[in-house]
Formats: C-alpha cells, structure tokens, sequence
C-alpha cells in the first residue's frame, strides 16, 4: 500500500484540488483509497468523500489525544491500497510555537512521507531556498516529493524542474498548470460544500483528469509505498451500553438533518452512533413536512443561510420539531443547526422565519464573529454534561450572532476561549434541547454522543411505558 501526507509553504497552495485530483484519480485505477483531513475541517472531508467514495476523518491534535489519532488512522488506513491525509494550512504551522501541533508533527506521529504541493505563481529560481529550508528545519520530515501547481507553462516549468534537479534532491512528481477547470467555488466560511454543489462530480472529474495527466502516479506510489500499518484494537467506537436497555427493546432511532443546508459532521461520529446501535434516519430540512417518530434530533452544521427562503416555507417541519422538543425530546444542534432553530435568519436583505425555539434572531455579518479552536466548561444546567468542571475542547467559525435575546436564559456552556453566543456563554438549553456556536467532537470520553443516547434512551423507555399504560 501507499501513505502520504499532502502538505505545502502555506494556505491557499492547492492542495485540496490536488488531494481531490488523487483521490478520484487513484480510485480510477481500481484501488480502495482511505482520505484524512488534519484540523476541525467540515467542507473539505465531504469533497474528499464524493472523490474517493471513502468516508473522510477528521485528525485533530486539539479534539483529539495521540493514541485516539493513531487508533482512527491505522483502523481505516489499514483496510485500504492507498492513505491520503490533506494538510492544513503550512507544512509547519499551528498554534504552538514548537510545532508540537503542525502537520509535521502529524505526518511524524503517523510516520508518513510528505508530498509538498508548492504555489509557483511568480517563483522561479526561488523555489530551490524554499524546499532546502523545508528540508533543513525539521530534517526528522522526509519530503519525498513535490507537486508545482499554478505553473505559468511550459517555459515556467521547465525552469522549475531544472532548478530543483539542479540544487536539490526532491524528485518532481508533477506540475499542474493554471487551469479554470481547477477552481472550487468559495464562499465566506470557505469551499462551497460538496453536498450543495449540483456539479460536484463533473468537477471533481475533471480535476481528476488534470492531475492524472500533470503528476507521476506511478513514482508517487513507489516513492510512498509502505507495509500496511497494522491494525488496533477498536478504542474509538463506543457501544454506550444501558442496563434498563435490553435486547428486546429496537434500537434507538435518531433523526439527523442532512441535506443541502445541513452536513456538518464527523465521519467518526457518524461511526460511533451506527455503532452504538442507532438506526440514523436522515431528515431533509428543506422538504420534509414532518419529523418522523424518532427518540432524538441532530441538528449539525452548514449555512442555512443560503437557504432562507426554503427553510422558512417549511413551517410544518418547524412546527414538529417545536412539538417534539417542547415534549423533551432530546435535541442536540451545533452552529447552523443553532441558526435554524433561532426565531429568524437574516442576511443582507433576505430574512425567514425558522423554527422560533430559541428566542433570538441570527444575523449574518461580513465578518467572523467566532473563529478558531474553542473551548468551554459545562454547566449544571446543560442536559448533556460529559466531565463536569473539566474545560472541552472545541472550534467554532461562524459570522452570525444571536441578536435580541432576553436576559435570563439557560446557557451549558461557560466559554473560556472563544466567542460562543455572547462572548461568555454558548450552549442554549431548553428543557433536553442543547444548541450552540461551538463544535465539538462526539466521539471519546469527551464527547456529547455517550450523554445525549442515554438522554434518548430514558426518553424512549418512558414514551413506551406511557404507550404500555394507555
């Protein structure tokens, strides 16, 4: 098999178009191929999912400790031909200034090669000082190889590859030229998401067909080829067993918005719930008149503000899931889940009624108004507390705030890095409904997915009971 790690001088050099250009590429050939994203990244694992048609994870040294990374990692690395982790950021970037959270530290702590993918728009001879300080910094990193992208033509890459062949010794794999056909729609938090992009797989093919005919897959493989790495016990997928809960009870059924406007989440997350014995029955926001009977919601990430004039034409759905949860359903929602369950959504001049559970208004600005790595200790009041008085680790990005909200609610959430809903708290409660800014791993002793199926479980055990007595 082959492993590597997509890695480059800095954001914004490609390496997403050249990860997705790999993927489908290498799937063309017939082999099984397993991506990974560094980072608390929603967007990018979705486009890896459609080019690869594998599940993409999520390793993040912050969410995450290192035998939770190296468990994820080796658990599906180890049933594939070929490993892909795309970086994010710079080869050696992150908060801590000995880079003990970079994508170097990564590829070491997963023992991979990495592949740079360098942004050549104006570089010539300069390319040779850039990859020979890459090299020199950390030289424990073995860059086995480098993919020129954004290449001027032929001229300019024939010049490229004469001075690295001339000062270095890290083999060229390929050069992409500049090509229209390469560009990803961006929008304010990013990528447009491959769930809302209708042409997605025409895109991603064609990216496919570049990459294929600009890089060496053949060298790659050889460069990167590796023994398959071993496979570890099962840690990460917890089976949250219930005593009161029999074989002869039917699994839990959870309700998981997962449409166009909503698709944020973890792959491994999504694992741990199928794992645990719940059947995740998918719920279409923007057509979907009613909730179905379930013992549970998800309202994940997305941009519901996109979908204003959608969202607020299905008042049936809105009354539902206002039934339910006024009923104690549990219901646990992250950012634009928290969003749609606001009173309104404007932005710009569009503005929708949701569902009206929480009472303020969310307001899209052009600015983020939380962004980055978060983190938050939970209060008494929240429904789903996992570690009481121990600070979680979390992420958030969002450019809307809750405006015109009473004082006197019920937060879960004490923030103590980021910005959460007012700077101070995040994690709106009402009754077993927890909605909030933040995003939050679900799987792991931390995480929100053991606290809220037990909230299920008893919700169904009593609605049965109640249906017994009737």
């Amino acid at each position: 098999m082959a492993s590597f790690y997509i890695s480059a001088a800095h954001k914004s050099s490609g390496k997403t178009t050249v990860t997705l250009g790999l993927c489908r590429a290498l799937k063309n050939r017939g082999l099984s191929v397993q991506p990974f994203k560094k980072g608390p990244d929603y967007i990018d694992p979705i486009w890896h999912a459609q080019a690869s048609g594998q599940a993409s994870y999520n390793l993040d040294f912050r969410l995450m400790n290192r035998p939770e990374i190296r468990s994820l990692y080796r658990r599906h690395a180890s049933v594939a031909d070929i490993s892909i982790v795309e970086g994010n950021k710079g080869l050696y970037d992150g908060m801590d200034i000995e880079g003990t959270d970079s994508n170097a530290a990564m590829a070491k702590e997963l023992n991979l090669p990495v592949i740079l993918v360098i942004d050549t728009l104006g570089v010539t001879r300069g390319v040779a000082p850039l990859l020979l300080g890459y090299q020199a910094f950390d030289p424990t990193i073995r860059i086995a190889g480098v993919i020129l992208n954004k290449v001027g033509g032929p001229r300019h890459e024939e010049k490229l590859r004469q001075v690295i062949a001339r000062y270095t010794n890290i083999p060229v794999l390929g050069a992409i030229h500049k090509d229209s056909r390469l560009a990803i729609e961006e929008r304010h938090l990013g990528l447009v998401p491959g769930n809302e992009d209708s042409a997605a797989e025409l895109r991603i093919q064609a990216i496919a067909e570049i990459v294929a005919s600009r890089v060496d897959l053949d060298a790659l493989l050889r460069l990167t080829e590796e023994s398959p790495p071993t496979s570890m016990p099962d840690s990460l997928s917890q089976k949250f067993d219930n005593p009161l809960w029999g074989n002869d009870h039917p699994p839990l059924r959870i309700a998981i918005a997962r449409d166009r406007a909503f698709g944020f989440y973890y792959s491994e997350d999504i694992d741990t719930l199928r794992e645990s014995g719940v059947e995740l029955i998918s719920l279409d926001t923007l057509n979907a008149a009613t909730l179905p009977d379930v013992d549970g919601l998800i309202l994940g990430g997305g941009f519901p503000e996109s979908f204003i004039p959608e969202l607020a034409a299905n008042r049936s759905l809105h009354q539902h899931i206002r039934q339910a949860i006024d009923a104690s359903l549990p219901a646990y929602a992250e950012c634009g889940g928290l969003m749609y369950l606001s009173r309104t959504i404007r932005w710009n001049a569009q503005q929708g009624d949701m569902v009206g559970l929480i009472p303020g208004d969310a307001v899209m600005g052009d600015r983020p108004v939380g962004r980055g790595y978060a983190s938050f200790i939970e209060t008494a009041e929240s429904p789903l507390v996992t570690l009481p008085g121990q600070e979680i680790p979390a992420h958030e990005f969002h450019h809307s705030r809750l405006e015109n909200l009473p004082d006197g609610l019920t937060y879960g959430y004490e923030v103590t890095r980021g910005h959460g809903i007012d700077g101070h708290h995040d994690g709106f409660v009402y009754k077993n409904l927890l909605a909030a800014y933040c995003h939050r791993r679900g799987s792991g002793e931390r995480g929100w997915i053991a606290p809220f199926l037990a909230k299920a479980r008893a919700y169904a055990q009593h609605r049965n009971a109640a249906r017994m007595a009737a």
